[in-house]
């Protein structure tokens, strides 16, 4: 498992951890991340849109801010998740103060 810790991610706020359950190469094509990723307060991904693919966000702990496609503000607890799909945009925003530790998954959209 590989481990980082990126600054400003997708123009976000702060240090983001990455666990990388699988690799790429592991994922052979379908996927391009698996990961369990670390918010710390006031920590975010910044907004960005997925284009060719989609992402969901499921919650381990903690009460992240999802930004939904600039349509809403959802706020989501332990067990709950949500998708982003292709052509939609989210950013996730830790607003409290306990960390924020979630599933993050992008798969591939199916060619049409």
């Amino acid at each position: 498992m590989r481990i980082e810790n990126r600054e400003n991610v997708q123009n976000g706020k702060g240090t983001v951890h990455f666990e990388y359950i699988l690799s790429p190469e592991e994922m052979h094509g379908y996927n391009t991340l698996y990961a369990r990723i670390t918010l710390k307060p006031g920590c975010s991904v910044g907004y960005h849109v997925h284009k060719g693919n989609g992402e969901d966000y499921f919650v381990l702990s903690g009460e992240p801010t999802i930004n939904d496609n600039n349509e809403r503000e959802v706020i989501l607890h332990p067990g709950e998740h949500l998708f982003c799909p292709d052509g939609r945009g989210h950013s996730i925003t830790n607003n409290t103060q306990e960390d924020v530790v979630f599933m993050a998954l992008i798969v591939k959209s199916p060619e049409v």
